[in-house]
């Protein structure tokens, strides 16, 4: 295993020096073994086998909230030219961004073929075939594929990439505007759901009319901060209406016998879900994870001396039995024959939520040395019959604390101002998310990216009494955020 080179401050990684996060980012990816960013493509990585265990126990969280009322399905990587070309806002919105098949072998293509960039014009042609009945609805569907985007800005490692090797996204078809407009709030309630399970804080937001998804009626994103005062966007849901029904003639027929065109939602999340628990939790020992997606949420090192080696070893191995059978933990015994603090400083560094130190002492009275990743602190707890129940006790403990510790540190974040010189002088200094009032306009929204710098998040929410605009001085009517975005 590979030496992390960090500072020996065990502090969370902080936003004073904008670099710091960032070095802190891609050193411990490599360290901690969680990509290979070396693939000879730029922005194109492989999953390493510990990071790669964190992205399944990620997704199998959100399978399980999916499975509840939504079908996984999947579809193929290609799209006909034709079909992307279908839907022209669609493809303006992508145009720039796709890669393209011209070839099969040898042979030149007669039809271009796209890789996805997303799924709308994949799917929608054969919606159009399954459904016919307003007896067929709704519809609610979702796979997890890899997604390809020619991407010019500066690439980041799991952030801004070419290949999204974690794209979720689902697709739902109603009968009427209101059932698509209660399946985009049951949309933010699932991602509310998920994130909450990650530990991961956010805000939620409208983004205005100039950054909602290509075709959509409107978006609504959630957005977290690193450590360096940047958002993230870490998950959207789209209204699209009837955009997509009417360009891909997706019908129904009414109990009328009418026929009247579907409408539709999606909403989709990306492999900034993992970029965001690695950074929203780590700190300078290295990552942090939560219990939940953690490959091994304990592990045991022994406390060996040569003369009770075996005594010690078969002692941590009748631990890790019945924490793996009966109490269904991811458990590691490290029986390697090296220093034990080699293995605390890798264990840490790699983010294990609890460590169990045992030697003969240990073994002698019956105890067992808990360290917990997320507080560096270690405790004494007798075993004893309900000793896999205190494990777990402290492993939810763990789980709530980091997500607690999360969020008081976000909301410490989000600064109220009431003019542009009070968001410049914030945005200087502590590089959060700023809140203030805004009319709405378009054209004020857009002066107003333009004097402070940074994005309009978006709407958080509509107030018809909350006082003037900071920009352009006439009525607000929303509460609106921005920040300084990836």
């Amino acid at each position: 295993m590979k030496c992390l080179y960090l500072t020996p401050n065990r502090q969370n990684i902080t936003g004073e020096n904008m670099s710091e996060f960032s070095e802190w980012f891609h050193k411990i990816l490599e360290e901690a073994e969680i990509i290979d960013v070396r693939y000879p493509i730029k922005g194109m990585h492989v999953w390493l086998p510990q990071g790669f265990k964190i992205r399944k126990n990620i997704l199998n969280i959100l399978r399980k909230i999916l499975d509840e009322d939504h079908e996984e399905l999947l579809f193929p990587l290609l799209i006909p030219e034709d079909e992307l070309e279908k839907e022209a806002i669609h493809v303006k919105g992508f145009e720039d961004e796709v890669y393209w098949v011209t070839h099969g072998g040898l042979t030149e293509l007669n039809k271009k073929l796209a890789l996805r960039p997303t799924s709308e014009t994949a799917m929608y042609p054969m919606f159009s075939l399954w459904v016919r009945s307003h007896g067929d609805l709704p519809l609610r569907f979702y796979q997890i594929v890899n997604t390809f985007r020619y991407e010019t800005k500066h690439t980041r490692p799991l952030i801004r990439v070419r290949e999204i090797t974690t794209f979720k996204e689902a697709h739902t078809i109603h009968s009427t505007k209101e059932d698509a407009e209660k399946q985009v709030q049951k949309a933010l309630e699932i991602y509310k759901r998920f994130f909450d399970k990650l530990g991961i804080p956010y805000v939620i937001t409208r983004r205005p009319p100039w950054d909602k998804f290509p075709g959509a009626e409107y978006t609504i994103a959630f957005d977290t901060l690193l450590p360096d005062g940047k958002t993230l966007q870490i998950g959207t849901v789209h209204n699209l209406g009837q955009t997509f029904a009417k360009t891909f003639d997706i019908t129904y027929e009414t109990p009328e016998g009418e026929h009247e065109y579907v409408y539709q939602t999606c909403y989709g999340v990306s492999d900034r879900i993992i970029a965001s628990v690695v950074g929203v939790h780590g700190d300078k020992s290295g990552l942090c994870l939560p219990p939940n997606v953690a490959p091994h949420q304990i592990v045991i090192v022994p406390i060996i001396f040569k003369e009770d080696a075996e005594e010690v070893l078969e002692f941590c191995q009748e631990l890790t039995d019945p924490l793996k059978t009966d109490g269904n933990l991811r458990v590691h015994l490290d029986s390697r024959d090296i220093r034990a603090g080699k293995k605390f400083y890798e264990w840490e560094m790699r983010g294990v939520p609890l460590r169990l130190e045992v030697g003969p002492r240990d073994i002698k009275h019956k105890n067992v040395v808990v360290f917990r990743r997320d507080k560096l602190e270690k405790e004494t707890i007798a075993i004893e019959k309900k000793f896999i129940d205190a494990i777990k006790f402290i492993l939810d403990s763990i789980n709530q604390d980091m997500k607690d510790k999360a969020w008081e540190s976000f909301n410490r974040n989000i600064k109220s101002v009431e003019t542009v010189d009070e968001a410049l002088e914030s945005l200087s200094k502590h590089r959060g998310i700023i809140s203030f009032n805004w009319c709405g306009e378009e054209s004020c929204g857009k002066d107003l990216e333009e004097k402070v710098r940074v994005d309009i998040l978006g709407i958080q929410k509509e107030d018809e009494n909350i006082g003037v605009c900071i920009n352009c001085g006439h009525k607000a009517t929303f509460k609106t955020l921005l920040a300084k975005t990836y």
